[in-house]
């Protein structure tokens, strides 16, 4: 379903105190995708996965948006570190050059 990278389960390994990491998506009236994250308790009809120690959780609404996805955890710039959705589903998504 989704991807989480053993550099982003670090970071949210450090502040999850046990919860689930929630993850959603929506395509905004432009058909650009927004994301959220955050900490919280299982819901009924969730989608739960555990990847990299890390347990994701996704409201039915999200799934689709969110399947084949990874959360990775990156230094933009010098000193600024960011979590950022890599993410084929997404209108205007780049693969990452290598």
């Amino acid at each position: 379903m989704i991807t989480v990278t053993p550099q982003a389960a670090a970071q949210i390994l450090q502040s999850a105190g046990g919860a689930g990491l929630r993850l959603a998506a929506r395509l905004d009236a432009k058909g650009v995708v927004e994301y959220g994250m955050g900490f919280d308790d299982t819901a009924e009809g969730d989608t739960k996965v555990a990847t990299n120690g890390v347990t994701i959780l996704v409201s039915p609404g999200s799934v689709e948006l969110l399947t084949g996805a990874t959360l990775d955890y990156v230094e933009i710039n010098p000193g600024e570190w960011r979590f950022i959705f890599i993410n084929p589903n997404d209108p205007s998504h780049k693969a990452p050059k290598r």
